[in-house]
């Protein structure tokens, strides 16, 4: 059975104050990591673009592409905002799982072209989400903090020291 899958503004809605973190962490930078499974089932890492823009989180690629390729044959992907050049990531880590769906419709096409000004020729998937994960440090506690979030669930937060105490989560 496929997971409950949520829209880039689904998330927002039910999420707004994590989504826009989210959002922050990936505008940082322009180019991502996206990992999707190859014919064998091992996993193929590549660099990518993505666009949230209209209620939407946009993959696009070159026509072509093995990630293409992949996302055809097996719509599951995970997608990891660039950690950038800082080694204590300040911003913290992010990454998104989800299932990607070819965008097909000329009209929504021409419009994403239109805003975005995509290289031509392009294809365009829109994601829909299954988790959303972000991973920092609370340096006042010392301990690695981890939230995450899966369509239909409550926004879970995890807090690890680097003792041997177990993770405790943080309960509303």
């Amino acid at each position: 059975m496929a997971p409950q899958r949520f829209r880039w503004e689904e998330f927002e809605a039910v999420e707004p104050a994590f989504a826009g973190i989210v959002r922050e962490r990936f505008l940082l930078y322009k180019h991502h990591v996206l990992a999707t499974l190859r014919a064998d089932g091992g996993p193929r890492v590549t660099g990518l673009e993505v666009q949230i823009q209209g209620g939407e989180l946009w993959l696009g690629m070159m026509p072509g592409s093995r990630k293409a390729y992949d996302l055809r044959r097996d719509p599951r992907f995970s997608l990891q905002a660039n950690p950038g050049p800082d080694a204590e990531m300040a911003d913290g880590d992010v990454r998104i799982s989800g299932w990607a769906v070819e965008v097909v419709d000329p009209g929504e096409l021409a419009r994403y072209a239109g805003e975005v000004h995509p290289p031509e020729p392009f294809l365009l998937f829109r994601a829909e989400l299954t988790e959303v994960v972000h991973t920092g440090i609370d340096k006042e506690r010392e301990e690695m903090v981890m939230r995450a979030w899966r369509p239909g669930a409550a926004l879970r937060t995890i807090r690890r020291g680097g003792g041997t105490e177990p993770p405790r989560e943080d309960r509303p």
